[in-house]
């Protein structure tokens, strides 16, 4: 059975991506998103986050007629879940989103469709989905392990993308396919072959959840290295911007780098995942997670006690100190916030600092909720000019061109090595 009118749910960093890619190829899209700003704003062909190329594709499939966004769900072939499993308090995985969203296509589901779940998940979802589905709709039969035979097929898809580059990395990566049945696998193949460069690699979803969760966790545990070299390179006053240049020369090292925390809807979240299902197996995991969460907290101490000197040496009063952040996205060139190591630190300081304490990040409007009371967001420009600290937390390209020689007049704490 062909794919004529593919459905997205959720309209997020991931999910808005995938669908304009599948308009962009002439496909058929109903896009379903609860929020009805983002369904509004998509509608007149405009976007909501800031991806580079993703406006011009999605202009021309909205005007073409090949992108619609919708509240409710709308009949379809096939059916990709991109929405967000974000953590509990407990650091346990939150799938509310994901149970809503399989219980509310369950309702327009037919014989011969397609659900793909793209969502980082815990080993398991991809099952439980099926079970949410077939609570809703008893009139169809769907897939289990133990059987190839069924009116739906299932199966699950993570996607392999970085902010920044996921417009070119969507049609080029390789995709783990793991479906509930070999059936669900190959057919998710050929709905994803559509636009596919990469790869496809065939396996089950238990696998495919796994191997979602351990590409994140392995890039975690490197960067936990990283961090922790910084914190005892501080201790013994070495530069470990150039020690880590040196040891990489070694053949067989490849030490990445260290920066103020890690972020963003992955890397920070997933390896939680594991640790919640697998606690007494997972040290390791654990640690790394427990490395790079502590890392915000450091820099903030830093950044205490070189105040507390500057104002020893200066003789000013704390709420005379002015300082400025740049930088809060979770990563650099981009305006995802999620997760955001730099926006704890900026709170944390806010918060402690009696004086002026401002933001430079040039790809956000407005400050979040949690930091507009207590920190002003402000341009590059006069950041430089009224600082008396300048705090470097995420190496944006357009601070990577800012004069050496402008920002040493000023104390530095540079936690992405850029001005080091």
């Amino acid at each position: 059975m062909s794919f004529e009118i593919i459905s997205v749910i959720g309209f997020g960093y991931i999910g808005l991506p995938i669908a304009a890619v599948f308009a962009s190829y002439k496909k058929q899209v109903v896009g379903i998103d609860v929020n009805q700003y983002i369904v509004d704003v998509i509608n007149q062909g405009r976007i909501h986050i800031v991806e580079p190329e993703l406006d011009i594709i999605v202009k021309k499939a909205v005007e073409e007629g090949y992108l619609k966004v919708f509240t409710k769900p709308q009949n379809a072939d096939a059916y990709i879940i991109a929405v967000p499993t974000p953590l509990k308090d407990n650091k346990k995985p939150d799938l509310t989103y994901v149970r809503a969203a399989a219980e509310s296509i369950a309702l327009v589901l037919k014989k011969g469709d397609l659900v793909v779940l793209e969502s980082t998940s815990p080993i398991g979802t991809t099952e439980q989905l099926t079970r949410w589905m077939a609570n809703i709709r008893v009139d169809l039969t769907f897939p289990n392990q133990m059987s190839s035979d069924s009116d739906i097929d299932v199966a699950y898809c993570p996607e392999r993308v970085m902010p920044g580059q996921i417009m070119s990395e969507l049609i080029k990566n390789d995709r783990v396919i793991g479906g509930i049945t070999r059936k669900s696998s190959l057919r998710a193949k050929e709905l994803y072959s559509i636009f596919l460069e990469g790869k496809c690699f065939i396996t089950n979803a238990r696998t495919a959840e796994m191997c979602k969760l351990t590409e994140n966790s392995f890039r975690d545990v490197n960067i936990a290295f990283a961090n922790e070299l910084s914190l005892l390179c501080d201790k013994q006053k070495i530069n470990v911007w150039e020690l880590i240049k040196i040891a990489n020369c070694h053949p067989r090292v490849n030490i990445l780098q260290p920066g103020p925390g890690v972020g963003g809807h992955c890397i920070a979240v997933d390896p939680w995942f594991i640790v919640a299902q697998n606690s007494q197996h997972s040290r390791l995991i654990r640690t790394a997670r427990l490395v790079n969460d502590y890392k915000p907290i450091w820099v903030f101490n830093q950044v205490k006690s070189i105040v507390k000197n500057f104002l020893n040496e200066k003789e000013k009063k704390i709420n005379e100190i002015k300082i400025s952040c740049f930088g809060l996205s979770f990563k650099a060139n981009i305006d995802d916030l999620r997760e955001s190591p730099a926006i704890h630190i900026v709170k944390k300081i806010a918060n402690w600092n009696q004086g002026k304490t401002y933001v430079v990040e040039p790809h956000i409007r407005k400050l979040p909720s949690s930091l507009l009371d207590i920190s002003e967001l402000i341009s590059i420009e006069k950041a430089i000019d009224i600082s008396d600290i300048i705090l470097m937390l995420v190496d944006h390209d357009i601070f990577k061109n800012i004069n050496n020689l402008v920002v040493s007049k000023k104390i530095v704490i540079d936690t992405r090595g850029v001005w080091c």
